[in-house]
């Protein structure tokens, strides 16, 4: 058995991802660490700091101490910790949203990055537009932030978010080949969306899947 810990700024993600964590890899263990400081942090400041860098490794070198295989990295609003935080780590480090950018790179030129903040929209832009050298493609994107989405829902209205977000998919989908769901705790509205006729990607699936070669590995 190996153990994942998996880092949240939120708790949105926690249940769905355990969840399918437990169908997927029923034999290995999965802990879970929310730290919302993070996400508050980021916000105010406007882009991941040093000192959210400096907690973040911190639970890093806690989990690998504790015994932890394998750190996975949840919120794209702080995604580019994992490559910084790699270099001073015994075990590997993955971030949920990567396999997304590769898929979305790999199979569309015009894609739509929808989020509703957006500490987590240019994180995750830049992330494709990495991946998108990495392949040698060129590819356009198309910037959908869904704007009072997040504060509707820090504000209990789980249902103005939604709206928010198909509003903003609503104006998105003429114009770009694909819509990829910058925040993993979207993932649940990913049918909502395709249902616009339009490729939705969302990296909870996805960005978990990419977990097994290193769990099956001895």
């Amino acid at each position: 058995m190996k153990t994942v810990t998996a880092i949240y700024t939120g708790p949105a993600l926690i249940e769905p991802l355990s969840n399918y964590f437990a169908d997927r890899f029923p034999e290995h263990r999965l802990t879970n660490v929310l730290d919302d400081s993070l996400i508050q942090s980021v916000i105010r400041a406007g882009k991941m700091t040093k000192e959210v860098l400096r907690k973040i490794y911190g639970i890093c070198r806690e989990a690998q101490a504790s015994g932890s295989d394998l750190i996975f990295q949840t919120c794209s609003s702080v995604g580019k910790s994992a490559e910084i935080i790699q270099h001073f780590m015994d075990i590997p480090i993955l971030r949920i949203d990567r396999p997304m950018a590769e898929s979305a790179v790999r199979n569309y030129s015009t894609i739509a990055v929808l989020a509703t903040l957006p500490t987590t929209l240019e994180p995750t832009m830049d992330l494709v537009r990495v991946v998108a050298e990495e392949q040698g493609k060129k590819i356009q994107l198309i910037n959908g932030l869904a704007q009072g989405a997040f504060h509707a829902l820090s504000s209990g209205d789980a249902e103005l978010h939604d709206l928010k977000i198909l509003n903003t998919a609503k104006a998105l989908v003429d114009s770009c080949d694909a819509i990829i769901l910058a925040q993993g705790s979207m993932a649940r509205m990913a049918d909502r969306l395709t249902a616009l006729g339009t490729p939705v990607l969302a990296s909870l699936q996805s960005g978990t899947e990419a977990l097994r070669p290193y769990l099956e590995d001895p």
